[in-house]
């Protein structure tokens, strides 16, 4: 993946869809709201669970120093103030990192995560923000194939894997051993760009 192109800072990134912003992380409220919405047992029940003070912080460091040496990470996501459902409100994170958990079969791979606060869920803003990500991975960082990650119990998560295209690569699961069952086992999906072309 290449670099954030010349004279765009992090802190200018910003995406539009229909109805929301992918953007950059812009102070210590844009954090404090989205762990307010988003740091809950419903969330956080198949990504290790509720964090602790001490995991926030170091969550916030990993995204903020991911971003800081490739000019992007994870972006936060909100609704655009159009008098919607959520207008305006921070709806969780999307966005783009290379693969570095420990162990991981896919390391250094162009990654896609996501993560939605439960009352946002069922309305497509996931799926919407996905593809935003995923267009802005292929089209403007110039990924030749993202890969995206979670655990088999985590159907709504592979199952918009699925309907982003993504395919499963069984060959390339691991166990992440930062975590215990549930969350140890991890599976590998994945879209190479003229895959993502061609289902356009």
């Amino acid at each position: 993946m290449q670099p954030m192109p010349h004279g765009c800072s992090v802190a200018d990134f910003r995406l539009e869809t229909d109805r929301l912003v992918l953007r950059d992380w812009h102070s210590d409220a844009d954090w404090e709201q989205f762990f307010r919405h988003t740091n809950t047992a419903a969330v956080m029940r198949w990504l290790g669970g509720v964090l602790s003070t001490d995991g926030m912080t170091l969550q916030r460091d990993r995204v903020e120093s991911c971003a800081a040496r490739h000019g992007h990470c994870f972006w936060l996501v909100e609704r655009q103030e159009d008098g919607g459902h959520l207008a305006g409100e921070v709806l969780g994170f999307c966005g783009l990192k290379r693969a570095d958990a420990p162990g991981s079969s896919v390391t250094g791979a162009v990654e896609i995560g996501w993560r939605m606060r439960e009352d946002a869920w069922g309305h497509g803003y996931a799926k919407e923000a996905a593809r935003a990500a995923m267009t802005a991975g292929f089209e403007q960082f110039g990924a030749e194939e993202i890969v995206a990650l979670t655990v088999i119990e985590n159907s709504a998560s592979w199952g918009l894997m699925e309907r982003l295209g993504m395919r499963r690569h069984e060959e390339l699961d691991y166990p992440d051993t930062r975590y215990d069952p549930p969350w140890r086992d991890t599976i590998v999906y994945s879209m190479a760009r003229t895959a993502w072309i061609a289902s356009d």
